[in-house]
């Protein structure tokens, strides 16, 4: 049961706070909208750093807009150029929209995918990969028959703990999968341990993050590149980890995923 890792490459301007859900979102974001944020630029290199540590395979889930300004394209160019056989791209959205949070909307969901999809493919080429993961993993299984309709073989955006059930889209977590495997998307939930969250905002949270902690470096081996297709693959049994670009600055930097050696 190898470990997939995924990096999430939400900026600041992409928090819930100031972006994306009905209620959440209530603080603008006061920086620039078409700007990096120094966090962001920060955890981007120690993340690199932390690259060359390791052999295993890391899929980034990339938010479209990065890509339409100035200065993002040229760092996924570098990295893709400097790890070409461990790096593969998916897509986050093209915003950070939570969408099961507002309610089915087919066409406003197959509009933005398709804009984020093009934008993916046209900068990560042979890299791209088409495998989605909800922003702030908001996925109802409405979104799942758009998702196979527009090419996508793999969907990482099920967190399947008690406490975030409510992201569902009221439908819960066993209906999200159904309706994955129905269309013949595979679904690829994140990992928990004693039914809690242990990934992302989990890592740092007390008291989740002492759990978290625990569940990621008890986590297999990553993955190799050479296996990275296993993740289509329904019958493969793959543990899958996220954490974020931003977390890498977390510390002055010194923040590493606390997997095995």
């Amino acid at each position: 049961m190898p470990t997939w890792m995924t990096l999430d490459t939400d900026d600041l301007r992409h928090l819930p706070t100031h972006q994306g859900h009905p209620t959440r979102s209530t603080t603008p974001f006061e920086g620039p909208q078409d700007r990096l944020s120094k966090p962001f630029t920060v955890g981007w290199n120690r993340f690199l750093d932390w690259m060359k540590d390791h052999n295993g395979a890391v899929t980034l889930f990339v938010i479209g807009d990065l890509l339409e300004g100035d200065e993002f394209p040229s760092l996924l160019a570098e990295a893709l150029e400097r790890f070409p056989h461990q790096l593969t791209v998916g897509c986050h959205g093209h915003t950070h929209r939570s969408w099961s949070a507002w309610g089915e909307d087919v066409d406003g969901f197959r509009a933005t995918l398709q804009r984020s999809t093009e934008v993916l493919k046209a900068h990560a080429g042979g890299a791209f990969r088409p495998y989605f993961r909800a922003p702030n993993g908001y996925i109802a299984p409405w979104m799942a028959s758009v998702l196979s309709a527009e090419g996508y073989v793999v969907d990482s955006s099920v967190n399947p703990s008690w406490l975030v059930k409510s992201k569902s889209g009221g439908k819960g977590w066993r209906a999200v999968e159904k309706a994955m495997t129905n269309v013949g998307v595979v679904e690829r939930p994140w990992l928990t341990r004693f039914t809690l969250p242990v990934n992302g905002p989990a890592l740092f949270r007390f008291p989740l993050s002492i759990n978290a902690r625990r569940a990621w470096k008890r986590a297999p081996a990553l993955l190799l590149p050479e296996q990275l297709s296993m993740v289509e693959k329904p019958d493969e049994d793959i543990t899958t980890v996220y954490c974020h670009v931003l977390d890498f600055a977390r510390n002055q930097a010194s923040w590493m995923p606390p997997l095995r050696a």
